[in-house]
């Protein structure tokens, strides 16, 4: 009885504890359903398909290989929304990395009266310290900044050339921006003026390395043009401008399209500059070439503020009166206008007096005509001689009486004016000047234009009619790198640089042919040249290398003396290295005494290993193959050369 009375509460406890046990698990196995099944529902819906998600306890399990370490910071930031964060258990992998693309090289140089600042980023194999020291050189004491990050990954292609070619840009620009990109530069500068704009784009884009594409964009601050001319002429054979200038490009727009209206369909060449009196330029400049078109003709010329309108010879007087009139009204306030109609003349038993001025191709100038008196004659050569070089004159005036007044300013105003030509020859008339000619500057009608306005009036008759040809212009036939290497060779074919007998001083003979290659060079700018040194194979072999070395930096310092841009030179001396004759015969030895001038040409980039299987099979081959290797002999450029002696 006592038996069965302690056995019943006993039993109760035990079934409720099995009961309690069995409830907690049940409970425990639906928290780890309901967290496992969320995580895995919220991971599906962000498009995540490749984790899987475990539950253990209250702790929730990520496993899977992520595709990169944001994309697993995403999956564990994902979880912690649904869940605890400190219950997310992370169990995952990222995937191999060597797939990842290398970033995008690139840098910027800006240069400016202040220093030389760097920033961008560079391979790490990158040698600062020479790219620093050759920033340093081109500061020349000016502050350096150097704010360049690297990337261990490899070199890209083009980005060794386009870096050696932004330096020599550089180095020509003392005021710019050059970006570096693999295979790419762009240059942003400024130039002193127009001419020296012309001839650096020239330059730099003839001297880019094959491979590398320019970006140029070079600037020149406006030219002051005084007096401030545009001058259009609309005849029966054509419409033209003599000289164009205007303040804006809005206003070169307005005045080109007034001209194309009337049937000028030359280039838009409206030169942008400062000197202007006023903002309307643009307008009245527009409204003046309308007026010449209603005439069916003339010339217009407005100099500054004032206007100039001349008709053809026969217009009605009824017409003339109405243009103008309408002009004077609606030109802007401050614009002064004169106009005139020119009767037409009777011709008479002789014609009118004349004076004309020649130039030839070959610079030989020729006056003829009449002159006022023998004063005048004396100060027409003397003015041409000045112009043109004493020994290119032939004079064939005849002084005589009756000329009309203000000829002999007219006179000198056309000798001026021919001396701005190549070639071409001037015609002075009573009511005229006739400048006709080609010139290898593109501005030289203006100028011209501008000059007799200045000379002789805004209201002188004149017709300006020059040809612009591209061989006559110094900038654009600068010749190339190879045609000036090759001036040098026709230069010492028969003569030799000769040195004082084992020393490195140039003998005087040699300083003739140092002129003359000083000559050329100078119409050579911006060239790489390396000047190298040879000597035979008497004495030491250390003494040759020196006294070659000392015989090459003597030629780049009487090139330098002689005012010859020699920053992208250098010099080397190779002793009795690369012989080219015997130096067993004195022949022989004579000839492999010398000096070569060769063109420094950037090496070609070679194509760079992209994965890193390619790396480390290209690492193991160098380790391999540099331990066999030994230094040898460098051996100077074999193309390009000119050859002379240095008589040892």
């Amino acid at each position: 009885m006592r038996l069965s009375r302690l056995l019943i509460p006993l039993s109760a406890f035990l079934i409720a504890a099995v009961l309690s046990g069995l409830g907690a698990r049940v409970a425990v196995s639906a928290v780890e359903d309901r967290s496992a099944e969320g995580v895995a529902r919220a991971l599906e819906t962000s498009g995540i398909e490749w984790a899987t998600v475990i539950a253990d306890g209250l702790q929730v399990i990520v496993e899977g290989e992520a595709p990169s370490e944001p994309m697993r910071f995403r999956v564990m930031t994902i979880a912690g929304t649904v869940v605890d964060a400190s219950r997310v258990i992370d169990n995952m992998t990222v995937a191999d990395a060597a797939g990842i693309a290398p970033p995008d090289f690139s840098m910027e140089i800006l240069r400016n009266d202040n220093g030389i600042s760097m920033i961008g980023l560079v391979p790490a194999t990158t040698d600062r310290e020479a790219l620093l020291e050759r920033i340093t050189r081109l500061a020349d004491g000016d502050e350096v900044t150097d704010l360049l990050e690297s990337a261990d990954y490899p070199v890209p292609e083009g980005w060794d050339a386009a870096m050696d070619y932004a330096l020599i840009s550089l180095s020509r620009l003392p005021r710019s921006k050059v970006s570096v990109s693999p295979g790419r530069i762009a240059v942003t500068a400024i130039a002193d003026s127009d001419d020296e704009r012309r001839r650096l784009v020239t330059t730099l884009t003839r001297q880019a390395p094959e491979g590398v594409r320019m970006a140029l964009n070079v600037s020149a601050p406006r030219p002051v043009i005084t007096p401030f001319t545009t001058r259009f002429i609309l005849d029966s054979e054509v419409a033209r401008f003599d000289a164009c200038a205007a303040d804006t490009t809005t206003a070169a727009a307005r005045i080109l399209a007034a001209a194309r209206a009337v049937g000028y369909d030359g280039r838009g060449d409206c030169t942008l500059a400062l000197g202007v009196p006023s903002g309307t330029w643009g307008e009245a400049v527009a409204l003046s070439i309308d007026a010449v078109a209603q005439l069916g003709g003339g010339t217009v010329t407005v100099a500054d503020a004032d206007i100039s309108l001349v008709a053809l010879p026969g217009t009605a007087q009824g017409l003339f009166d109405r243009v103008v009139g309408e002009l004077e009204n609606d030109l802007p306030d401050l614009f002064d206008l004169d106009a005139s109609l020119p009767q037409v003349s009777e011709p008479g038993a002789e014609g009118p007096p004349q004076f004309t001025a020649t130039l030839s191709p070959e610079g030989i100038v020729q006056l003829r005509g009449r002159v006022s008196d023998p004063l005048m004659n004396s100060t027409a050569e003397n003015f041409a001689r000045a112009k043109f070089g004493s020994a290119s004159i032939s004079m064939g005036t005849r002084v005589t009486e009756d000329l009309p007044a203000g000829w002999s300013v007219r006179i000198l105003a056309g000798v001026e004016a021919l001396s701005k030509l190549s070639n071409g020859a001037v015609i002075v008339e009573p009511d005229s000047v006739t400048v006709t000619g080609n010139t290898g500057n593109q501005n030289a009608g203006a100028e011209i234009s501008r000059l007799l306005i200045e000379k002789l009036g805004e209201n002188a008759s004149f017709d300006v009619d020059v040809t612009y040809v591209e061989e006559l212009d110094p900038i654009a036939a600068l010749p190339t790198p190879e045609e000036c290497l090759e001036r040098i060779t026709n230069v010492t074919t028969n003569r030799k640089i000769t040195f004082d007998p084992g020393s490195a001083t140039l003998a005087g003979d040699a300083q003739a042919i140092m002129d003359d290659i000083a000559e050329i060079l100078q119409r050579c700018a911006d060239l790489r040249v390396e000047v190298a040194g040879f000597t035979d194979s008497q004495g030491s072999e250390e003494g040759n290398l020196r006294l070659s070395q000392q015989r090459a930096d003597a030629v780049l310092d009487a090139l330098r003396s002689r005012r010859v841009p020699v920053s992208t030179f250098q010099s080397v001396g190779y002793g009795e290295t690369n012989p080219i004759a015997d130096n067993e015969t004195e022949e022989g030895r004579e000839a492999n005494r010398r000096i070569e001038f060769s063109l420094i040409t950037p090496e070609p980039v070679p194509e760079e290993p992209t994965t890193l299987e390619e790396l480390a099979a290209e690492s193991e081959t160098g380790e391999t193959e540099g331990a066999e290797e030994e230094p040898g002999e460098t051996e100077p450029p074999a193309d390009d050369e000119t050859t002379e002696d240095q008589g040892q």
